[in-house]
C-alpha cells in the first residue's frame, strides 16, 4: 500500500492496525523522551535577601569562625543563589535539584523545549560548558541503583603506642606514629569525606567509636538526592578506614578521633560530568557546615560521552569544574587533599581533575620503601606546576572492608586519606596556622622538597618534620613578611567594633595601624608600642557603611586587609 493511501486509510478509520501502531510510537516516543541534567549560570545576586555582613543566614558558626580565624572575609561569591530566579526557573518548567553559591548557578532538569524557555530568562547568563553534564530517559521511572567496587597549639598529654599491626607501615612512614604519640590523633577537626558511598560504615566494627561518639555529624547523597550514604558503593568506607578504623593489632586510621561529615557525590557505575556538579555542590555543603579537610579520593578526565574527555591541557587549575570548586574551597579555609589519579601506568598517564587545583593536595603513590607505585599519575600540571604535591603509601595499603574484615588495597585514593589524617593532627597539633601554612609546611616537609619531581612532588611528608618547620617560623610566620593578626568581627558596626589581635611580634618592634576609604583617603591613624600588646580595637571613627583597608607595618613586615563597615 502506497503511504499516502495508508495515512488517508488510518485517517478514515479503515485501518485498525494502522490506528495502533501510532499509539504504539506515541507511546514509546513518549516514554523515551530526552531530558537532560544542566548547570544553569546567573548572571548576578542582584536584589538577594542575602547578605556579606550577615553570614549566619546562610553559614554556620563553625563555618565562619573558620575563616574570622584566617582573616578571610565573607564574600559576595558565598551568598545563596537569589530565591527569586530559583522560583521563576520553576515557574518556566525545570527541575530544580541543586544550587551553587560559588558559582551562582542552579542545577536543572529540563527537555529541551524548558531548556530553550529557561535560557530567554533575562538573569540566565548561559550553560556550564554549553551543553548537558547528563542526559536520562524517562525521568519518572523509579532508580535502580548498582555498585561498582573501585580497584584500584594545646597541652595534649602523651599516649602511649599503639599496635598498629599489619598497618605499621603506611602510619609510620609519614611519622604519624609521633603523631599519635604526643596526643594528637584529630580530636576537634571535622572531615568532609567526598565520595562514592560508605557501604555498611555504620555496621562495621572498626568504625563503631565514630557513631558511638557521634562523630558522624551528618551525611548527603547528592546523587540520589537523600540524606543516607551507607548502601551504594564501598569505596568511600575503605577510605574513610584510611583515617578513622581503630581496630588494635590490625589497623589504626591517621586520626582516628575526628570528626566527620560523609557525603556522596560519585556515581559509581557511570562517569558522567553532572559528577564534577556533585563534587562542587559537596564542596560547598562541607564549607557552609565548617568542615577543615576535605578528603576526596576521585578523579575526572575520561566520560562515558568521549566527547566530552578532558585533554591534558585541560589539567591546568582553571578548566574542569571540580578543579575549579576545589580552588575555591581552598580560598575559604578549608584544607583540600585529593588523590592524583592512577593512571601512570595508562595512555593519559597524568594526574585526574581536581589534582590539578593550585592549592590542594595532590597524592600520589609509594611503595612500602618509598618507591613510586607503578600505576601512580604523573605531574606537572599542564601549566608548569609541581603535581602531585606529596606522596604516601599507596600499594599494599591496610583498608577496612564493607563485610567487616580488614584487607588490602592499592591506589592514590588510600594514599590520600592516609595524608588527610597527617593534615587533621598536625593542625590540630598548630592551631594558630592557617590552612594555606599548614599546607605549605607539609610540603615543606616533604622527603624531596628541594629537588621536587613530577613523580612523587616535593615526595613523603613527616610529622616531625613538619612540626620542627613550625617552630623554626614562629606563630602565623610562614610568610616571614606577613604580620600575623586576627580581625573580628569583619563585618564590624558601632555596637560590635572591630577588635585587632596581635600575635608573634617582636616585644620591641612598634605596629603602625592606619584605615583609608577605597579611594587611598586617610582616616585614621595610630602607633601601638608592641611590648605587651596583644589587642586593640578600632575606636568609632563614624564611618559610613562600606569596605575599608586596614594597613599594619611593624617593623620590615606589612599587612594589609579588607574590612567592612556595616
Amino acid at each position: 500500500m502506497a503511504f499516502d493511501k495508508f495515512i488517508a486509510s488510518i485517517r478514515m478509520g479503515k485501518n485498525k492496525i494502522g490506528w495502533l501502531l501510532i499509539v504504539f510510537l506515541c507511546v514509546q516516543t513518549t516514554g523515551f523522551s530526552q531530558v537532560g541534567k544542566y548547570l544553569v549560570l546567573l548572571r548576578d545576586k542582584a536584589n538577594s535577601p542575602y547578605s556579606v555582613s550577615k553570614p549566619d543566614q546562610f553559614l554556620s558558626t563553625r563555618s565562619i569562625q573558620r575563616r574570622q580565624k584566617q582573616n578571610i572575609a565573607v564574600l559576595e561569591r558565598d551568598l545563596p543563589v537569589n530565591p527569586s530566579y530559583v522560583t521563576q526557573l520553576q515557574q518556566a518548567g525545570a527541575k530544580i535539584w541543586y544550587t551553587s553559591r560559588w558559582l551562582n548557578a542552579v542545577l536543572i532538569e529540563a527537555s529541551d523545549a524548558t531548556l530553550s524557555a529557561v535560557q530567554k530568562l533575562s538573569f540566565v547568563k548561559g550553560l556550564e560548558f554549553n551543553r548537558a553534564l547528563s542526559k536520562t530517559q524517562a525521568v519518572s521511572e523509579p532508580r535502580v541503583n548498582s555498585v561498582k567496587t573501585y580497584s584500584t597549639q594545646k597541652t595534649v598529654a602523651a599516649d602511649p603506642p599503639l599496635d598498629y599491626g599489619v598497618s605499621v607501615d603506611q602510619i609510620t612512614q609519614i611519622g604519624v606514629d609521633k603523631m599519635h604519640q604526643q596526643g594528637y590523633h584529630g580530636e576537634n577537626i571535622l572531615i568532609g569525606v567526598l565520595d562514592a558511598g560508605f557501604l555498611n560504615a555504620d555496621k562495621v566494627s572498626f568504625l563503631k567509636p565514630l557513631f558511638d561518639e557521634k562523630r558522624i555529624l551528618s551525611t548527603y547523597d547528592f546523587v540520589n538526592k537523600e540524606t543516607s550514604v551507607y548502601e551504594d558503593d564501598s569505596h568511600g568506607l575503605e577510605v574513610l578506614s584510611a583515617i578513622a578504623a581503630t581496630t588494635d593489632k590490625q589497623l589504626y586510621g591517621t586520626a582516628y578521633k575526628s570528626s566527620f561529615i560523609l557525603l556522596r557525590t560519585e556515581d559509581a557505575p557511570t562517569e558522567k560530568q553532572i559528577e564534577e556538579a556533585n563534587w562542587l555542590f559537596g564542596a560547598e555543603y562541607a564549607d557552609s557546615a565548617g568542615v577543615d579537610v576535605i578528603n576526596s579520593s576521585l578523579g575526572y578526565f575520561e566520560f562515558d560521552d568521549a566527547s566530552t574527555n578532558y585533554t591534558y591541557q585541560n589539567m591546568d587549575g582553571k578548566t574542569a569544574l571540580c578543579t575549579r570548586a576545589a580552588q575555591i574551597a581552598t580560598e575559604t579555609g578549608m584544607i583540600v587533599v585529593v588523590a592524583a589519579g592512577n593512571e601512570g601506568s595508562s595512555a593519559w598517564r597524568y594526574i585526574d581533575a581536581p589534582a590539578d587545583a593550585a592549592s590542594v593536595l595532590a597524592i600520589g603513590a609509594v611503595t612500602q620503601t618509598g618507591q613510586r607505585a607503578s600505576f601512580s599519575s604523573f605531574g606537572p600540571s599542564a601549566d608548569g606546576r609541581v603535581k602531585p604535591d606529596l606522596a604516601a603509601r599507596g600499594q599494599g595499603d591496610v583498608v577496612g572492608k564493607p563485610n567487616g574484615t580488614i584487607g588490602l588495597e592499592n591506589g592514590t585514593s588510600i594514599a590520600s586519606p592516609l595524608i588527610a589524617g597527617l593534615v587533621a593532627g598536625f593542625w590540630q597539633a598548630n592551631p594558630t596556622l592557617t590552612a594555606a601554612q599548614v599546607t605549605d609546611v607539609l610540603r615543606r616537609s616533604g622527603s624531596q622538597f628541594s629537588s621536587p619531581n613530577n613523580e612523587l612532588g616535593y615526595g613523603i611528608p613527616n610529622f616531625d618534620r613538619a612540626s620542627t618547620i613550625a617552630k623554626s617560623l614562629g606563630p602565623l610566620a610562614v610568610d616571614p613578611g606577613t604580620i600575623p593578626l586576627l580581625l573580628f568581627p569583619n563585618p564590624f558596626n558601632d555596637t560590635e567594633p572591630l577588635s585587632v589581635q596581635l600575635e608573634g611580634l617582636n616585644a620591641t618592634t612598634p605596629v603602625d595601624a592606619s584605615l583609608a576609604d577605597l579611594s587611598g583617603r586617610l582616616l585614621w591613624q595610630k602607633r601601638y608600642t608592641a611590648s605587651g600588646l596583644a589587642s586593640f580595637v578600632l575606636p568609632n571613627l563614624g564611618l559610613s557603611a562600606g569596605v575599608y583597608v586596614m594597613t599594619f607595618v611593624a617593623g620590615d613586615k606589612k599587612r594589609t586587609l579588607k574590612v567592612v563597615k556595616q
